[in-house]
């Protein structure tokens, strides 16, 4: 299998050498921190836990080099959906065609609002697929952090080995929430997050953990909150704002100059509390689900 595959046409170069992707693309995806944060930190994560970090089926990374520029990335980690960088419409459509002569059949598409739109209306013309939008995004930016007074009783603290099980639940039913169960090992995210000290747990005076916010590892200067996640039975009680505020002072801390996050527009719950805490919009994202007929695959990366 050779490293790259070019296709002069379009200008897209794909492979499956992590290496030879972050040779070429990492000063693209260094120079927009936030907008680029999820290529950022899963490849970064890749580079830690091993290029099966996300699944079995081997990752793809591509970019879209013009003139000598890197003009924009792509990746895809089985099961999960593809994800883009900003595209203008010709070239989602381009890519898409691309995609279809190559034999890939993504599950999805994940990256800012109307690329994903592009590429969706792209795919389901070219492929005949069912799309649906699954879920739209908005990434923000934290500004002036205001921890949220008064806090709940308790305290934060990082999560340790000793709280690995509890962790690994909770990730587990935080997967299942947002339609990602069974697609990650648990165990594997926890110790993951372990290692670099990436789970803040919020516990109760007794010492009782009742919510966690997880964060991603420092990278080209950026940090990005997830996952919040707070049991059913004990949420209303302020302490997942409390772990937020406190995983963002610790990002800070650590010498973040942007600390990120998601949160699912169709929560405006979640909304309200981020911009309560100091959290200012950056950008709208999506996730398109495909469901599509078989394509014989002609050529692979």
């Amino acid at each position: 299998m050779e490293s790259v595959a070019y296709d002069v046409a379009s200008g897209w170069r794909l492979t499956h050498d992590l290496d030879v992707f972050l040779g070429r693309a990492g000063e693209f995806l260094r120079s927009r921190p936030a907008m680029h944060t999820v290529p950022l930190t899963v490849t970064d994560a890749l580079r830690r836990r091993g290029m099966d970090g996300y699944g079995k089926e081997a990752p793809v990374f591509g970019f879209l080099e013009r003139e000598g520029a890197v003009r924009a990335t792509l990746f895809r980690t089985p099961p999960y959906p593809l994800n883009l960088t900003p595209l203008s419409e010709e070239d989602a459509d381009t890519l898409a065609a691309l995609l279809v002569d190559l034999g890939h059949s993504p599950s999805g598409v994940f990256g800012d609002r109307d690329t994903t739109a592009a590429f969706a209306e792209a795919w389901q013309r070219r492929t005949g697929a069912t799309v649906a939008l699954r879920e739209r995004q908005r990434l923000y930016r934290l500004g002036t952090l205001t921890p949220p007074e008064p806090a709940p009783p308790g305290r934060a603290r990082v999560g340790s080995e000793s709280d690995r099980d509890q962790l690994a639940q909770w990730y587990g039913e935080f997967a299942a929430i947002i339609g990602e169960d069974g697609s990650r090992d648990s165990g594997a995210w926890a110790d993951d997050r372990i290692s670099y000290g990436g789970a803040t747990l919020w516990e109760t005076p007794d010492g009782t953990p009742v919510s966690m916010a997880g964060c991603t590892d420092l990278i080209a200067g950026q940090i990005r909150v997830a996952p919040v996640y707070t049991p059913a039975h004990l949420r209303g009680r302020g302490y997942a704002g409390a772990a937020t505020a406190e995983v963002s002072r610790a990002a800070l801390a650590a010498g973040a100059d942007e600390v990120l996050l998601f949160a699912d527009l169709a929560n405006p719950t979640s909304n309200g509390l981020y911009q309560r805490i100091g959290y200012r919009p950056v950008a709208d994202f999506a996730t398109y689900d495909f469901t599509t007929h078989d394509i014989t695959a002609t050529a692979a990366p």
